[in-house]
């Protein structure tokens, strides 16, 4: 009932079903099939429904602070009882890029620090690893910064940035990078993650139409298909990918220069606070990205992206 109890707390925290299936990557019927579950299981109902709508009763509002201890009780089961011999358990979720670059030297250092901490990483894309935070199911998650305005109950901790840069064959000539994205094949990071919305803001409101040719959230891939001469790309300069291989070329922006944010979103309230903030001190200074020559760049400036709450 584990699962059943975070959804349920959920719930209570972002008010409507469909809002919460939003938050922590459910669908609406499957936010509702384990709230179904929960109240089978403790014998009374947690909302009162009105067709379509459900609202938390007096029951459901009563059980909310029983349901937070039992959660909080289950993440100290890790103990040994009755001396210092225990262990914790963090769970942290990653997105690829800081998985193979950064994060690495970080769980060094912390181990180093803290050897009796047990670490498991969870991958994923920045949006199932928010809602996951969300749900209770992480710690905490590095992840690219959402578009959008967290929920009050979580917490954004900025890492690093990192800068887009045009990514052509090294046999392409030319560096106006406006006319080579319009005259070469492009390589799209997917617009389903964060990083790939940057790239579509940044398109649009520059006015460019590109010759839609693939589309992949794998950054270490899309740096290959350019090597081998499929297309041109925008892509942030990352760990591990940047500086590239011989096979690429990487030209800046100049004055239209834009970035995307890496960093740390985690609970309010989280248990394991402190160890928490060391692997963000960590994180801080392993995730410094290295700087590669660009042919054409100019004096950068941040454009950032549009703010929008989520509804």
């Amino acid at each position: 009932m584990l699962k059943e109890l975070r959804t349920f707390l959920a719930v209570a925290r972002h008010g409507t079903f469909s809002r919460t299936a939003d938050r922590i990557g459910l669908t609406q019927s499957a936010v509702s099939a384990q709230i179904q579950r929960l109240e089978e299981s403790l014998g009374f109902p947690l909302f009162d429904r009105h067709g379509r709508l459900a609202t938390l009763n007096a029951a459901g509002r009563e059980t909310v602070e029983r349901a937070e201890q039992l959660v909080a009780m289950f993440e100290q089961l890790h103990r040994k009882p009755g001396g210092e011999d225990f262990s914790v358990q963090l769970r942290i979720g990653a997105i690829a890029s800081v998985q193979a670059a950064g994060l690495p030297d970080a769980l060094v250092g912390l181990r180093a620090a803290q050897p009796r901490v047990r670490v498991r990483i969870v991958p994923g894309v920045s949006l199932s690893l928010l809602g996951m935070v969300d749900a209770g199911e992480l710690d905490a998650a590095v992840m690219i910064r959402p578009p959008f305005t967290l929920p009050s109950e979580l917490a954004w901790h900025p890492l690093w940035s990192e800068r887009f840069v045009l990514a052509v064959p090294a046999g392409v000539k030319g560096r106006d990078w406006r006319k080579l994205l319009q005259q070469h094949p492009f390589l799209r990071y997917d617009r389903a993650s964060f990083g790939g919305r940057l790239v579509a803001q940044f398109l649009q409101a520059e006015g460019l139409e590109v010759q839609e040719a693939v589309e992949m959230d794998e950054l270490g891939g899309i740096v290959k298909l350019v090597a081998n001469g499929l297309g041109v790309a925008l892509l942030p300069e990352s760990r591990p990918y940047f500086p590239t291989g011989d096979g690429v070329r990487v030209i800046g922006l100049g004055p239209a220069e834009f970035r995307r944010d890496i960093g740390m979103v985690e609970r309010v309230r989280n248990g394991h606070a402190g160890i928490v903030d060391g692997l963000r001190n960590a994180l801080r200074v392993s995730g410094v990205v290295p700087t590669q020559p660009r042919a054409g760049a100019g004096r950068p400036s941040v454009r950032k992206p549009v703010q929008a709450r989520l509804a």
